[in-house]
C-alpha cells in the first residue's frame, strides 16, 4: 500500500538518496541487453528480475549505512503505451509490468532495515519520444491523455508519488502533472538541460519550470535535473531566486559530455566519483532547497556513495 501520498517524507529536508543510471548500469556493469533503454522489459525472465533485486538492494544498502532517507524509483521510464507497443507489449501485458516494477520496489522497503519512514516509492514515468531529442512533441492536452494510462495503473499499486524524468519540453510536463493532479498523485518533475544549460528547445530552465508552475497552479511537488552533468547546469542556478527554491532534486550524469556525444558513445564514461560527490555538495551549498540526490548516465553506487560522503556533513551543519 501507499504510505506516503499525503506528505511525501523528503519535503522536511532531510538527505534522501536515489539509485543511480539504472540502464547503464544493468547494460555496461551488467551486461543486459535493454532494448530501447527498457529496464522493465528485465521482469519478464528470472535472471532480469534477480539483477532488479540486486540494483536496488544496493542503494537500499547506502540509505541504511549512512541514515539517510531513500526515494525508490521504479524502472518504468519507458513503460508507456507506445515503447511497451515497440517492445511487443500488449495494454495488459504492459500493466502488469508497471505493477510488478512498483512490487519489486516494495519487496526492498519491506526489507530495508532502517527507518521505514524515510523509504519513498516513486513512479517513474519518462518522455513519449526521444529523451535527448525532442523532435517530435505532444501538445500539454495531448501529453495529458496519453500519460494518463500508466499514471492510472501506478495509482493502484503502492508508489507513493510520481517521477516525469528526462522532460525536454514544457508542454509534455505540463500534461504529466495534470494527469498525476486527476489521479491524485504527487508528482515531480525532471527536466533535462544541454551543456549550457538550457532545455534541449533552447527555453532557459528557470523559464521552463515557472511556465509549468503558472499552467498547473504550482501542482508539481518540486522539481529535479537530471541526465546532465553538474557543470551544465549549476552556472545558471542563481543562489536566492525563488525559481531554484522549486529544485529539491538532482540526478546528474558522471560524464561531462553532451547528449549527443552520448549517443555516440560505445562505451562507458563513469567520470570520476570523488569529483562528483564534491559537486553535489557545491550544488548544496548554492540550492538551498536540494536534499535529493543520485545519479544519471554512468553513475552507480560509487558515485552516490560519495554525493552522501561530500554532502551529509552539510545537513548536518544545517540541523
Amino acid at each position: 500500500m501507499s504510505l506516503f501520498r499525503q506528505a511525501l517524507p523528503q519535503l522536511m529536508g532531510d538527505l534522501f538518496l536515489t539509485d543511480g543510471g539504472i540502464e547503464t548500469t544493468l547494460m555496461f556493469l551488467e551486461g543486459f541487453e535493454l532494448p530501447h533503454f527498457a529496464a522493465f522489459d528485465l521482469l519478464r525472465h528470472k535472471d532480469g528480475s534477480a539483477a532488479l533485486h540486486k540494483y536496488f538492494r544496493s542503494y537500499a544498502g547506502l540509505a541504511q549505512r549512512f541514515s539517510t532517507g531513500l526515494i525508490l524509483e521504479s524502472a518504468t521510464w519507458r513503460a508507456s503505451a507506445d515503447w511497451g507497443a515497440k517492445l511487443g507489449y500488449s495494454a495488459k501485458e504492459l500493466a502488469d509490468a508497471n505493477r510488478r516494477s512498483i512490487d519489486l520496489l516494495a519487496e526492498i522497503r519491506d526489507e530495508f532495515k532502517g527507518d521505514p519512514n524515510k523509504v519513498v516509492i516513486s513512479g517513474c514515468i519518462g518522455p513519449w519520444g526521444d529523451g535527448y531529442n525532442p523532435v517530435d512533441t505532444m501538445s500539454a492536452e495531448d501529453a495529458e491523455a496519453y500519460h494518463r494510462k500508466q499514471i492510472e495503473v501506478l495509482e493502484d499499486t503502492a508508489a507513493d508519488m510520481i517521477a516525469a524524468i528526462t522532460m525536454n519540453y514544457v508542454e509534455e510536463a505540463v500534461g504529466i502533472a495534470r494527469a498525476a493532479k486527476r489521479a491524485g498523485m504527487p508528482v515531480v518533475i525532471s527536466f533535462t538541460v544541454e551543456t549550457d544549460g538550457r532545455l534541449p528547445t533552447r527555453q532557459a530552465l528557470r523559464a521552463a519550470i515557472e511556465q509549468v508552475d503558472s499552467a498547473t497552479s504550482r501542482y508539481p511537488a518540486y522539481y529535479m535535473l537530471n541526465c546532465a552533468h553538474p557543470t551544465h547546469f549549476e552556472p545558471v542556478l542563481t543562489q536566492g531566486e525563488a525559481w531554484t527554491r522549486r529544485i529539491r532534486g538532482v540526478r546528474a550524469n558522471a560524464s561531462r559530455k553532451s547528449h549527443a556525444e552520448l549517443n555516440e558513445s560505445a562505451e562507458l564514461d563513469t567520470g570520476n566519483p570523488v569529483e562528483f560527490g564534491m559537486q553535489h555538495a557545491q550544488l548544496k551549498r548554492r540550492l538551498s532547497q536540494l536534499n535529493v540526490m543520485g545519479g544519471c548516465c554512468g553513475t552507480d553506487h560509487r558515485h552516490v556513495e560519495q554525493i552522501a560522503l561530500a554532502c551529509l556533513p552539510l545537513f548536518r551543519t544545517a540541523a
